[in-house]
């Protein structure tokens, strides 16, 4: 089936997305924190919010956002320490929901995933209803709640998941999609990041219906193999499947830490929330790295990166963190201070069943 302006069956696709997801659940676990803006991450100068809770947002404060920023505009700012085994666990009891409903999953991160509803092991026809579901059975079990956006395609489909933000859904019909992308403002394009939105308006493209505009051929010139696509969803095609087998080619996380670090302490204990935030998506993917990189940023923001490739997947996060300990001690004492340390998992691949054999570090 294909999603096509002429096609007779367009695709069913749900994208799921959670809403506020580590912040809520920190919301949950602790009712102290309910109804109070909170931040995932840590309060330190050089920290990152990873997440922040709805009343958090209303002060302006985002992921990604410098920790002293977020305390800066919300001075109530209640910053918690990431727990991603929770955040895996959670994530591992919404993706056994939608297993439910179709094998057609293909997860984006912890908190969101597209899924294929077209043929469904419940037999229902209506996707929205699919969608009202799954919600409901999100709430019940994990005491969360989720937003959905429901179309012919993945591209809308994520868009609408967006629309009735939080704990809502809306619907992107093949009659309304190509005119709602084209009143979309073009920094609102899933796709579209900070520096490609910024070329676009220098080539006078503000919006859909600007991009519709440019020839297929214009959108080569400029955008190289990203042209197709953007011409396609200029017109609310997109006819990407979804695919419940696909494997990022890497996952990573960094952290920009208050005061330099000098010493192997302060920069172990500071690896391991980025260890388990990358060791929680292959856990949620069933998906085990071949290779580690560890990069090292000094405080005269000069960087090195040092790899281990292994035999085998990893397997648990414990030989992740045998490898990063090898990675790391050499690089001590250094001759400067450390002001960023981060760690990318790449060579991922399909967990085997059966019993892990044992880590081959081959040194």
């Amino acid at each position: 089936m294909t999603n096509d302006e002429g096609s007779e069956r367009p695709r069913k696709i749900v994208h799921i997305d959670m809403d506020a997801f580590y912040a809520s659940v920190e919301q949950r676990d602790d009712p102290e924190l309910r109804g109070l803006p909170v931040a995932v991450g840590y309060p330190a100068a050089r920290g990152v919010v990873a997440a922040a809770s709805y009343e958090a947002r209303k002060f302006g404060v985002h992921s990604a956002m410098p920790s002293i920023t977020a305390k800066r505009k919300c001075p109530n700012l209640i910053f918690v320490r990431p727990r991603f085994d929770v955040y895996t666990a959670v994530s591992l009891q919404i993706r056994a929901i939608f297993a439910e409903y179709t094998p057609m999953i293909e997860p984006l991160s912890l908190d969101e995933a597209y899924l294929d509803v077209t043929k469904n092991l419940k037999g229902m026809e209506i996707a929205s209803e699919i969608a009202a579901e799954i919600r409901a059975k999100i709430k019940a079990t994990t005491g969360l709640n989720a937003s959905a956006g429901i179309s012919y395609n993945k591209f809308l489909a994520k868009m609408a998941s967006d629309l009735n933000k939080p704990n809502g859904q809306a619907v992107i019909t093949p009659k309304n999609g190509p005119a709602f992308v084209e009143q979309l403002p073009i920094k609102k394009f899933h796709g579209v990041g900070p520096a490609t939105a910024e070329k676009m308006h220098r080539l006078g493209i503000e919006t859909g219906a600007d991009l519709k505009d440019k020839t297929l051929e214009f959108l080569v010139e400029h955008f190289g193999k990203s042209g197709p696509y953007f011409y396609g969803i200029a017109r609310g095609i997109d006819n990407r499947e979804v695919k419940p087998d696909r494997v990022r080619k890497s996952v990573g996380a960094e952290d920009t830490f208050s005061e330099d670090i000098h010493s192997y302490e302060p920069a172990r204990e500071g690896l391991q929330p980025l260890i388990e935030k990358v060791w929680g998506y292959c856990e949620a993917n069933e998906i085990g790295a071949k290779t580690v990189t560890l990069k090292i940023k000094y405080a005269d923001f000069s960087q090195i990166t040092r790899s281990k490739t292994v035999t085998a997947p990893l397997q648990t996060i414990g030989e992740l963190e045998e490898v990063v300990d090898l990675l790391l001690a050499p690089i001590f004492p250094p001759r400067r201070g450390i002001r960023l340390l981060g760690i990318t998992l790449s060579s991922l691949e399909r967990r085997t069943s059966g019993l892990a054999p044992q880590l081959q570090l081959a040194l």
